[in-house]
């Protein structure tokens, strides 16, 4: 597994906590891939658990026993629970992620190494530690 943290410069709290994310298919036995796909693999993988916690949500909601009951003691149940609740769009958000790398908003770090450059090489061992680190201007810059 890969563990991976997100940081922001200035804050001493992590944005989410450490989570792990199994290696990708697509790298090689030596571990080599470019961090183009590495960073697709990981938005992906993201992505993924969002829309399962977003399906998850709404069964809880239909299904859950003190949801009806609050809602009885309102004066209204609603089984759809909230309307359009979206789910992410794996294709978008990997270029959301792409293009934020390309316009400096976040650096990639891996096992204390940045990494520069989409079409970078980069090496994995099986206790690989990726950081995503968001970058934060300041005014007027």
């Amino acid at each position: 597994m890969i563990t991976v943290s997100t940081r922001t410069l200035g804050r001493r709290k992590p944005l989410l906590g450490d989570f792990d994310v199994p290696p990708p298919d697509s790298a090689h036995d030596d571990g080599d891939m470019l961090l183009r796909d590495l960073i697709e693999h990981v938005v992906r993988h993201q992505v993924a658990q969002f829309n399962k916690r977003q399906e998850l949500k709404r069964f809880d909601r239909v299904l859950s026993a003190d949801s009806i009951e609050n809602a009885a003691a309102k004066g209204k149940v609603d089984p759809a629970g909230r309307p359009n609740r979206k789910t992410a769009d794996a294709d978008e958000a990997v270029g959301a992620a792409l293009q934020a790398f390309e316009d400096g908003l976040y650096l990639v770090v891996i096992d204390e190494v940045e990494r520069r450059s989409l079409d970078e090489h980069v090496y994995l061992a099986p206790t690989s530690r990726l950081v995503f680190l968001r970058l934060t201007f300041l005014a007027g810059a």
